[in-house]
Parts: C-alpha cells; sequence; structure tokens
C-alpha cells in the first residue's frame, strides 16, 4: 500500500505528501476532561492570535460530552473510552480535506518507513469519497500497478468485508499484510457496467526512484517514479550515467513526471536545483503559522540531509542548459507539480502532456507524544511565479492527450484533487497565459493497439514521449540556424 508518504522533520513530504519543518504544538482542548466526566484530556492548538484570545466553544464541547455519555450508557455494547476518543479524532481531521488524518502508532512507523523506499503492502496512493477508498494514483512496478488497478478508481470491498463505515486508516491497515499473503479487491470503475474484482498478492514495495535510458544517440530520458529521500543523489547518478552513455553532452532531455504522486519535499526542490541556476526560487509556501511561510531556493541547505556531502558536485556540466520537455498528467501531483511549475515558471523546460492532478496543499507531521501523530494541512504552496495549483494544477505548454484505449481508461485519467470531497479552494486568480498548443493522440484501431514489451521504461508506442523527442529534435534544428 503506498499510503500518504510523509516524513518527520527536517525532511518535509508532499502528499501523497509533504512535512514541513515544524514546532510542535500542544493542542488542548482545555476543558474537555471536565465537561465529558472521563478525565481524558485532548490537547489543541490556537493556531492564530485571534483564536488564542477568543473564548472556548463551550456549547459544543457540552454537546460532545452529552454524545459521550449517551453512547457510554445507552449503546448496545460496552464501548472503550480509548476507541470513542480516537473516533472522535479521527472524524475532527476527516471532516478538514481529503488529506489531513490521524495516524496511529502503526501507521506512524509504516509512514516513515515508507519514505525509504521500501515497505510491504500493494503499491497504491489512496484517499476517501463518499466512504469508500479512492484510488490516487497506483505507483509503477508494484501489484496494484500491474493488476491494472486505475486512478479514479472506487474500493468497495476488501475480501468480503464492505470499506463503507472503515475510516482510511481502518482500510489502509486491512491492504497492508505479510508479502505473499493474498487480498481481494472489488472495484467501481467509471464505465464499467458491474463492479471489478481483483486478487492481488502483498510484497515488499521496493520502488526504484529515478529510472533512465539513452533513447538514441544524443538524447535521454529520465523517469521519476517517487520523490524519496535520496532521489536527487539518484537522479545525479542517473545524468553521469546518461553522460558516460552517450560520451558527449546531450542534445536534449525528456524528464517524466506523469503517474508521480509525489514524496519528499527535499526531494523536489533536489531534482529542481539539478536543472535550475543556483539559488533560484523553487517554491515557497504560505500559511496561518510562522513556521507555514516558507520559500524553498536551489540551495543545498533545502535538498541535503544534515552532514551529507553535496552530491551535486558529481552533476554534469550540461545539466544547467540541456534543452528539456518535462511529460505531466493527471496523475502528477504535489511534488511533482512543484518540478513542473519551477521550470515552467524559469523558462527552463517545456511542460508537455496533460492537466496536473491539483494538490497545492502542505500536510505536516506533527507527532503527538504517545507514538501517534497528525497529518495536518497547514499551508498553501505556491510556483516561484506566484500561482497557486490547488485544486488547478499545472497547465502544459503543449497538450498532448494520452493515447487512450478505452472510454473506462479516459474518465480515469480526468480524475484531480477538484474532484475529491472538501478540497481546498485555490486562493488566487492564476496569471494569464497563452492558450497552450493542444496535438490529440491518435486513437489506434480497435484490436491492433501495440503493447509495449514489459520493463520498457520508455516504449516506442508511448505518443506523448514520442512527441517531446520530435519537439527536442526541432528544438536542435533551430538553434543551428
Amino acid at each position: 500500500m503506498g499510503g500518504a508518504a510523509l516524513n518527520l522533520p527536517p525532511h518535509r513530504k508532499l502528499g501523497v505528501e509533504s512535512n514541513m519543518r515544524s514546532r510542535l504544538h500542544h493542542l488542548g482542548l482545555i476543558a474537555l476532561g471536565i465537561l465529558i466526566g472521563v478525565g481524558v484530556s485532548l490537547n489543541y492548538s490556537a493556531i492564530a492570535d485571534k483564536d488564542r484570545a477568543g473564548p472556548l466553544p463551550v456549547e459544543e464541547l457540552r454537546t460532545f460530552a452529552e454524545v459521550f455519555g449517551k453512547i457510554k450508557s445507552d449503546y448496545v455494547e460496552p464501548v472503550e473510552d480509548k476507541k470513542l476518543i480516537t473516533s472522535a479524532i479521527n472524524g475532527m481531521l476527516s471532516g478538514l480535506d481529503p488529506h489531513s488524518a490521524y495516524l496511529d502508532a502503526d501507521a506512524f512507523k509504516d509512514l516513515q518507513v515508507s519514505t525509504q523506499g521500501q515497505f510491504g503492502g500493494l503499491g497504491i496512493e489512496v484517499g476517501m469519497e463518499d466512504g469508500f477508498v479512492k484510488v490516487i494514483s497506483p505507483i509503477e512496478d508494484t501489484p496494484a500497478f500491474q493488476a491494472g488497478i486505475k486512478a479514479g478508481d472506487l474500493i468497495i470491498k476488501l475480501d468480503d468485508t464492505p470499506v463503507k463505515g472503515m475510516t482510511l486508516n481502518d482500510a489502509v491497515k486491512r491492504m497492508r499484510g505479510k508479502p505473499g499473503t493474498r487480498i481481494t479487491l472489488t472495484i467501481m470503475r467509471k464505465g464499467e457496467p458491474k463492479p471489478l474484482v481483483i486478487t492481488l498478492t502483498r510484497a515488499v514495495i521496493q520502488i526504484k526512484s529515478v529510472k533512465w535510458k539513452l533513447l538514441e544517440p544524443g538524447y535521454g530520458f529520465v523517469r521519476i517514479t517517487q520523490f524519496q529521500d535520496h532521489t536527487g543523489e539518484d537522479l545525479v547518478k542517473a545524468l553521469d550515467g546518461l553522460n558516460k552513455q552517450n560520451k558527449e553532452a546531450l542534445k536534449g532531455l525528456v524528464l517524466d513526471l506523469r503517474n508521480n504522486p509525489g514524496g519528499l519535499l527535499n526531494g523536489a526542490v533536489a531534482v529542481a536545483t539539478a536543472f535550475l541556476p543556483k539559488d533560484v526560487l523553487v517554491v515557497y509556501t504560505d500559511g496561518r503559522t510562522q513556521d507555514a511561510k516558507m520559500r524553498l531556493t536551489a540551495s543545498r541547505e533545502f535538498y541535503l540531509r544534515p552532514n551529507q556531502d553535496d552530491y551535486m558536485k558529481n552533476l554534469p556540466g550540461w545539466a544547467k542548459s540541456v534543452p528539456m520537455i518535462v511529460l505531466v498528467n493527471g496523475g502528477s501531483a504535489s511534488a511533482s507539480e512543484i518540478v513542473a511549475g519551477a521550470l515552467q515558471d524559469h523558462r527552463r523546460a517545456i511542460v508537455l502532456g496533460t492537466q496536473t492532478f491539483g494538490k497545492g496543499s502542505v500536510q505536516t507531521i506533527l507527532p503527538l507524544g504517545n507514538g501517534t501523530a497528525i497529518k495536518l494541512t497547514t499551508a498553501r504552496y505556491y510556483t516561484p511565479g506566484g500561482n497557486s495549483i490547488q485544486a488547478k494544477g499545472i497547465t502544459p505548454d503543449i497538450v498532448v492527450e494520452e493515447a487512450v484505449v478505452s472510454e473506462a481508461d479516459k474518465q480515469a485519467l480526468g480524475v484531480r484533487e477538484a474532484d475529491l470531497e472538501r478540497h481546498l479552494a485555490n486562493d488566487k486568480e492564476p496569471e494569464s497565459k497563452p492558450a497552450p498548443i493542444k496535438l490529440q493522440a491518435p486513437k489506434p484501431e480497435k484490436g491492433k493497439e501495440d503493447k509495449p514489451e514489459p520493463g520498457d521504461i520508455a516504449p516506442r508506442t508511448d505518443y506523448q514521449l514520442n512527441q517531446a523527442v520530435n519537439l527536442l529534435k526541432g528544438i536542435q534544428i533551430l538553434q543551428r540556424r
């Protein structure tokens, strides 16, 4: 199971991914223990000064206490205080937006492990919608991806257990499990007349963050599947590998961020730094607290771990100037959008593909001191040009549709942040830009679709990639004139 991949400070992660540097605020509903009569004290943070000065919502707390008491005295079966309080916390956070959540001790540990690029499960980034688990994106090279799970799928049953009524954490726990064990997912998919039943075998998910290939002499391809702790370092190695294999400076490079659900923010800053001038702005964030207001630049302090040697010194000289195309689609989210937006705003690369997912919010992991944590949306992030990506996404310079082969695929590719319940609104009008050039992919004849070879990261049937390479060759011709 992919899950929301975040990390503790100093490593920040965006959505499916983002953790900012943050002081741990004590969260305390001061009088709650007295009101509910169970000696339980919940903490809360009065984040804004005006909120800190305001009175406690006594009437609402009294109602909470009354409901708590009625459940304790009248519910058909006895219920532990811990379960009721945990459910209340879950409800508080899940009612905010699709990305805030309570992490119990197991979920918190799993989340920390997942940032290292290896964890157990199925390999899908998920959220909740209408009480069902919604697939945000299958992670490449995982059981879910290989079984054909698609973005936009709604998981309605796990084995024989309906998902309706489960919390997201409960559903994630059920999907995780010992590698080699099986689980059956019942899925509702747009365009399909009846639910799909898919049986998957759990595996240790080992995600290779960076893949690369020399497409042909002079033209390189780098795919980033997810932003992890070592993505920046692995990118430099990939570029160095292309440099050695090509034996001269590249004429063009394709950076593929399609279906990349995001990841660590410092990984995204590292990738942008590899291609941008030193110290230019990569992304900035804005929220209600001072810690939520950050400006991250192409500087070592924002992508290196403490005492880590700067791997950027091994970057090939052409990396800062090679003509670039960035491929994106509806599965490109969060940290992917940061990179695409930074390269686009600085006019360092041409962005090609389809509108991105539109996750422009920052989640901070706040440990609670008892082995649990909350994942709380604390800020929005903005591209260097001041554009908010939230619920909008990155608009490509050149729109090239993917060569879909079915209506169901087309509908699944259309899932965006704006389609999720309780999503944050975009707080800025996007700056006026020229309308993108649009190219429609040809539809293959039914029964004659070319299938890529297994394991080929850059198949010749990839229409968007082919258009990117053609554009790079066109740029080369123009530069010679």
